[in-house]
């Protein structure tokens, strides 16, 4: 599934799943731009591509930020020229019960998840549908289709809106030759679940091991995702093989939600 002379931006990847896509992305022969809101890190995942002798960038942007999507995206297009894949990955959350949740909380989650994703797409496809081929992978979660152990229900709605308009954006860019499709993570081994799972730890009063234990108990497979099992399924869907496979959402779950 070579990726050759193509040119990936991922966001939020200065770690996580974010990270590990621009790795496999880069492995897979993508020239690649890895951005985040802490440019610093997303400046040094870049380097430990680059020392893999392949090629990649790290810029600042916070995709919130319409203004600084736009300058993103022109940054990749003076850097490269082009735009041909976008891994729509940014994302913020935090554990609290529906109880618990306020604007601010329901703001700021927003903001990235759902504002951030859709103007990343739009603005992507600028670059794309004049040369009539792209690929626009979002990173939503089963947290979006019901999953009962999402982080909580401003988090959960905004992965719902991920699925939605990872739909109707197949459907509207299809024409101009643009694959939209969301993969849905379940329990995946990354620093904000880890940080999730601390509090949930430190609410039942139990240890971070207990509560490890439990999380790959729940999960049919018995196990949690690492960042690498999504960054695969990104890899396939920015490739030739799933050149005919748009408007899908794919959960990778280990089997918690079988949908």
């Amino acid at each position: 599934m070579t990726l050759a002379h193509q040119v990936a931006l991922v966001t939020g990847a200065a770690q996580g799943i974010g990270k590990a896509a621009a790795q496999a992305l880069a492995e897979a022969g993508a020239t690649v731009v890895l951005a985040d809101i802490a440019g610093d890190k997303a400046e040094a995942a870049a380097e430990e591509i680059r020392a893999t002798q392949h090629r990649a960038l790290g810029v600042q942007a916070d995709v919130g930020d319409v203004t600084d999507i736009d300058r993103m995206v022109r940054l990749v297009i003076e850097a490269y020229g082009q735009i041909d894949i976008l891994v729509n990955n940014a994302g913020v959350t935090r554990r609290a019960d529906i109880m618990e949740l306020t604007e601010a909380d329901w703001d700021r989650i927003h903001r990235v998840n759902a504002k951030g994703v859709f103007f990343c797409l739009q603005r992507a496809a600028r670059e794309m549908i004049p040369r009539r081929s792209g690929r626009i992978i979002n990173i939503a979660s089963i947290a979006g289709k019901g999953y009962a152990g999402a982080s909580n229900v401003a988090y959960a709605a905004s992965k719902g809106a991920v699925i939605g308009m990872t739909k109707l954006a197949a459907l509207q860019l299809g024409k101009h030759n643009i694959n939209v499709n969301a993969v849905c993570p379940g329990v995946t081994r990354t620093a904000l679940s880890d940080a999730n799972l601390a509090v949930s730890a430190q609410q039942e009063g139990v240890s971070l091991a207990e509560m490890e234990r439990r999380r790959a108990e729940a999960i049919p497979l018995k196990r949690a995702n690492d960042p690498e099992d999504i960054a695969a399924m990104v890899v396939f869907l920015a490739s030739e093989g799933a050149r005919n496979i748009t408007g899908q959402s794919f959960n990778i779950d280990g089997g918690l939600i079988p949908d």
